[in-house]
């Protein structure tokens, strides 16, 4: 009888540890959508899109969105190593103000504009190391 209550009890406790965990992951996933994280990386991938023929590019966006699924849902396990809880629930917090929300807005030309400063920036590094290593 003890090990059937026993048994019952770290059933009942791996549940609601999977619940929290999954809740957890839940609120993570939404961070990374408020602040920007999932548009900054479909920003970064219209160069990629724009090498695919026209008449290819609906599977390769459906694949591709899958690929972005699977790669939020492994950088959200990553930040659940990082952050507990209650932090990821002060990040949303923040998000959700009227500056939160403005940085979300504003992420997309930020990162456009960033590749372009740091495209130049390293074409300037390239022509700086050439100059040494003659």
């Amino acid at each position: 009888m003890k090990k059937l209550l026993f048994t019952l009890a770290i059933i009942v406790v791996t549940q609601f540890s999977n619940a929290q965990d999954s809740d957890f992951k839940k609120d993570v996933l939404k961070y990374l959508e408020l602040s920007g994280q999932s548009a900054n990386i479909k920003t970064a991938l219209k160069e990629v899109s724009k090498n695919v023929p026209a008449d290819k590019q609906a599977a390769f966006t459906i694949e591709l969105d899958a690929a972005i699924q699977d790669l939020m849902s492994k950088t959200a396990d990553m930040y659940m190593t990082q952050f507990t809880l209650a932090d990821i629930t002060d990040f949303l917090k923040f998000y959700e103000t009227p500056s939160g929300k403005k940085l979300t807005e504003k992420t997309g030309m930020l990162t456009e504009k960033g590749m372009e400063i740091g495209k130049e920036w390293g074409q300037g590094l390239q022509s700086m190391m050439m100059k040494y290593m003659q």
